[in-house]
């Protein structure tokens, strides 16, 4: 005989199971889902930006590299010196002159790191990065 003091199983039930309980209404996500996309989109976008900006400072920094130590250098260089690039007839020297004391073109103004890398600190007036680096149109 059931015990009439024990409690219903079925009010437990993570569900209705009967017509007379109330409905179960599914909840509207569509705001959720769109908020959601749109701030995943726009995180995603700034990474990529921040990526693509990061890509063209080390391609930069890789072709300045290139350049200078590609050029005639008749002296060894000193980490944390400044040195200035030139062009003169075709060949390029990297000089311990300073641009206003010598009237030959002045492509950039580098300074040897630690990492034996050069860091550009000016470039000369009217140069144009993309003709140096073999990127003309």
């Amino acid at each position: 005989m059931p015990d009439d003091d024990a409690p219903n199983p079925s009010a437990y039930l993570p569900y209705p199971v009967s017509t007379l309980s109330p409905a179960i209404v599914p909840t509207d996500l569509s705001t959720f889902k769109a908020r959601g996309i749109s701030q995943v989109q726009r995180d995603l976008q700034q990474k990529l930006i921040e990526l693509q900006e990061s890509y063209r400072r080390a391609i930069d920094h890789f072709n300045w590299n290139k350049l200078v130590y590609e050029s005639e250098i008749q002296f060894e260089p000193v980490v944390g010196e400044t040195y200035h690039l030139y062009e003169s007839r075709g060949r390029r020297m990297l000089s311990m002159i300073a641009p206003h004391e010598w009237p030959m073109r002045h492509l950039v103004t580098v300074r040897l790191n630690v990492d034996r890398q050069w860091e550009v600190a000016t470039t000369g007036e009217g140069i144009d990065p993309l003709s140096l680096f073999g990127f003309d149109d």
